[in-house]
């Protein structure tokens, strides 16, 4: 269950298309199935199928690209499904849930960490600002038979909007009841759900005791007594005395602090687990 930490630049092709060559290369060296890799048109495609931690699931996600050099975007989406048509559009996958991810035609620093049920991502881009997204399952407060596919499909947009790494008003997924992060129910509705502890004063402005950093499990609940279950390897982090890029070894496990976009807040980081 391997994480990957490097660079693209636009050696050979635009770095965005680089990012989504080697986002394809590495969850197949984790043991996904790449069952679409379309590099003809424009907007790149790439459609993944896991099997999770039982070995047989079926998880579908996917990223593609999408850019207008006039208005100076290059951007990637990220996306989850419910199915897999050979001859649909990577839009029209069965359920396409999709958030665009502001990148760059320059280089690209990364932070993918893969298992087998959820591939999440931190880049640095542009001045430098910090984008994420994660697709796939979160781990579910429930039994497979009762929550049998709790999808998570988490960008930095509302859809594939024509929106720069400049944008001052995009933001992290994990903070919660944001149309940029959505959870699939057995209903077959895509959820805005809220993100405990992202919300709470309290939680939010827990500091470091004696430089050991609390790691706070993100959770997903419905704000009126109903939770959901849980983020695969993304834990709110406090800012006090801490920077983004900052690395943290807890019980022999290695986790990056990402910050939201810009923005410096005590309340603006997460810690993403780099799986082994």
């Amino acid at each position: 269950m391997p994480h990957d930490i490097g660079y693209v630049n636009n050696a050979g092709a635009l770095a965005h298309y680089n990012m989504l060559e080697r986002i394809g290369e590495k969850a197949e060296d984790a043991g996904w199935e790449i069952l679409r890799y379309d590099t003809v048109p424009a907007n790149r495609e790439l459609i993944l199928k896991g099997t999770g931690y039982t070995g047989a699931e079926e998880i579908f996600v996917g990223f593609r690209t999408y850019q207008d050099a006039s208005a100076d975007y290059y951007n990637l989406c990220a996306a989850a499904f419910i199915g897999y048509v050979p001859g649909n559009t990577f839009d029209t996958q069965p359920g396409a849930m999709l958030s665009g991810i502001p990148a760059h035609n320059n280089r690209i620093d990364y932070w993918l960490t893969i298992n087998p049920q959820r591939i999440a991502l931190a880049m640095k881009v542009g001045t430098p600002v910090y984008e994420s997204a994660y697709v796939g399952k979160c781990l579910p407060y429930g039994k497979p038979g009762q929550f049998p596919l709790p999808l998570i499909a988490a960008g930095m947009l509302n859809g594939t909007t024509a929106t720069r790494f400049s944008d001052t008003t995009h933001d992290m997924p994990y903070r919660g009841n944001r149309t940029n992060m959505r959870l699939r129910n057995n209903a077959g509705a895509w959820l805005q759900p809220y993100c405990w502890p992202y919300g709470n004063a309290v939680m939010a402005a827990l500091r470091d005791t004696h430089d050991a950093r609390v790691l706070i499990p993100v959770e997903l609940h419905d704000n009126s007594g109903d939770m959901f279950g849980t983020l695969d390897g993304v834990y709110s982090i406090n800012g006090f005395n801490n920077a983004v890029e900052n690395v943290i070894v807890e019980g022999g496990v290695t986790y990056v602090v990402v910050q939201a976009v810009y923005r410096t807040g005590f309340a603006d980081y997460y810690a993403l687990r780099m799986d082994e």
